[in-house]
């Protein structure tokens, strides 16, 4: 009995602790507290009571927390703050894909407009970086680097910004070993294909050429994640 009171105890000298730390972070201006070894240590208490206490403070709206990502204010995920660091915690791929496919396809269109003869050269040569990559790091690196190319082509600086915000939500690190895992020989030859299509409508002037041949793309990479659940990678094939 008087263990559960002293565990009582130390809950809610916790959780009084802990609202003083949140109230003292907010005015900082910072967004994330630190890790419960970290708020234990720093309050006096045991991770359990600590961790009860940030049940209550997330129950009350106060936080809100994402497994190995971390403990945040609540007014870290309101929309439209500006921070973009918490995006990829705040977001998923599946949404990702949704906004690829309503961005990209119209960037293609603008750039089998706009683009110069070297912007396609540009876009030949990245290509072929594509196709030479060995690893995921080199992959993702040159395919990023391509899909940046066309939004450059397209000749709008505010789409580009909307582009890099959304490629900067894509190279999450966690995501990007999903996509590596979700690749198989198959499918590293139809995107090289793909990746072909788009260039060929481009620099032969072809906005709905190149509008559909981006969308084909972004449509087969979201069929992957769709039947492929993120949990449940398949492994990609020595060969890619």
């Amino acid at each position: 009995m008087e263990v559960t009171s002293r565990s009582q105890r130390n809950s809610s000298l916790a959780l009084e602790r802990l609202r003083i730390l949140v109230d003292q972070v907010e005015r900082e201006g910072r967004d994330q507290l630190p890790t419960e070894r970290e708020l234990s240590e720093e309050i006096g208490v045991g991770r359990r009571a600590v961790r009860r206490a940030l049940d209550v403070m997330e129950a009350e709206g106060r936080i809100w927390r994402r497994q190995g990502a971390g403990t945040f204010l609540a007014a870290a995920r309101a929309p439209g703050d500006g921070d973009f660091r918490r995006l990829p915690e705040m977001s998923n791929m599946v949404e990702v894909m949704e906004v690829r496919l309503r961005l990209e396809p119209a960037l293609a269109r603008l750039a089998a407009v706009r683009a110069s003869a070297a912007d396609v050269a540009r876009m030949r040569a990245l290509s072929r970086k594509v196709e030479a990559a060995q690893d995921m790091d080199s992959r993702e690196l040159w395919d990023g680097a391509l899909h940046r190319a066309v939004a450059e082509a397209a000749g709008n600086t505010l789409f580009l910004a909307l582009f890099d915000v959304v490629d900067r939500v894509r190279q999450d690190e966690i995501w990007r070993h999903v996509r590596e895992a979700l690749r198989t020989s198959d499918t590293l030859v139809l995107y090289r294909s793909q990746h072909a299509d788009l260039v060929d409508a481009i620099e032969r002037r072809d906005p709905v050429g190149a509008e559909r041949a981006m969308r084909r793309h972004l449509l087969a990479l979201q069929e992957r994640l769709l039947l492929h659940p993120v949990g449940e990678p398949e492994e990609a094939d020595d060969g890619g």
